[in-house]
């Protein structure tokens, strides 16, 4: 229990230092003139206090919905009806960065689960929207690492707390041990 404690602070920490990305990459995109990071703002909603929080939750709900996704074909026999790469790629970089792993571009290919030209088109595709970052590896000049970029994270976290808001009823009850009282 008490690692589990210790994990859920890192956690909120780390959420904490990618929300300060995220306004950094937004004040860098206003001075440069270039589009601005999604924000809740952009849809009408009150500005800044009205962002979503991140949750530790929503990692699990990201590695459930990879899970469903991969499970469809299977249950369907037929891995041509369900696909969706970009939103594969982006599901795999959120639960990465949910679980503080580099993820190579040979991996997020793979994690596609489409032919490799087809998935290193989306990742340009995602790379172009501003939703990921490509960085060379310092120790090996032959990989690179792909990841979301600040833009891209908070985007996930929006579409995580709309989509769990029935789950996440109170995020001053997280972590569970605070619902048993130990």
């Amino acid at each position: 229990m008490r690692n589990r404690a210790r994990a859920s602070r890192l956690i909120g920490v780390a959420n904490e230092l990618l929300a300060m990305a995220h306004e950094l990459e937004k004040s860098v995109a206003e001075e440069e003139g270039q589009p601005v990071p999604i924000t809740t703002a952009k849809r009408g909603v009150a500005p800044r206090d009205a962002q979503p929080a991140d949750h530790p939750l929503w990692g699990e709900l990201a590695r459930q919905t990879y899970a469903d996704r991969r499970r469809r074909p299977k249950i369907f026999g037929n891995e041509d009806l369900f696909g969706e790469p970009a939103w594969d790629i982006v599901l795999d970089l959120f639960i990465a960065a949910k679980e503080r792993r580099r993820v190579s571009v040979t991996s997020a290919c793979i994690g596609s689960a489409v032919p490799s030209t087809t998935a290193l088109r989306w990742i340009t595709i995602l790379e172009r929207e501003g939703l990921l970052l490509r960085e060379a590896d310092p120790s090996d000049a032959r990989r690179i690492y792909v990841k979301l970029s600040a833009r891209g994270y908070a985007a996930m976290v929006d579409y995580f707390s709309q989509a769990s808001r029935s789950v996440v009823l109170n995020d001053d009850k997280w972590p569970p041990e605070a619902i048993s009282g130990s």
